[in-house]
């Protein structure tokens, strides 16, 4: 199964991206056209819906550890949210968990405190 990914503006200074399927180097592309005219808001602030995200790869962990890298230079955040247990190992085993705040919903992640 292909991901799909899309965005939904909640309030006016947060986007949410869903991503449904599976990203691979395959379906990596549209997370990175996505997520690059994000990355064009002044203060990018970003929560990527994860509950139908089925699989993802090294190919896709890169494009978020990439994109947070110029969201945090730029003041603002990316953070995870319903992530699967199989998604949930997957960032704790390579050390993601540490680097990305993970959420069990959108609106927790939303509404959480700046970091």
């Amino acid at each position: 199964m292909q991901a799909t990914v899309t965005v939904t503006d909640h309030r006016s200074d947060v986007a949410v991206l869903h991503l449904t399927g599976e990203l691979d180097a395959d379906t990596a592309m549209t997370l990175h056209s996505m997520l690059a005219d994000l990355l064009e808001r002044q203060v990018p602030r970003i929560v990527v819906d994860l509950s139908e995200l089925k699989f993802c790869d090294s190919v896709g962990l890169s494009a978020f550890i990439t994109s947070k890298q110029v969201i945090a230079a730029r003041g603002g955040w990316l953070r995870f949210a319903g992530a699967n247990p199989f998604l949930t190992q997957l960032l704790e085993t390579v050390g993601l968990s540490r680097y990305f705040a993970i959420f069990p919903g959108v609106d927790d992640a939303i509404t959480a405190p700046e970091e």
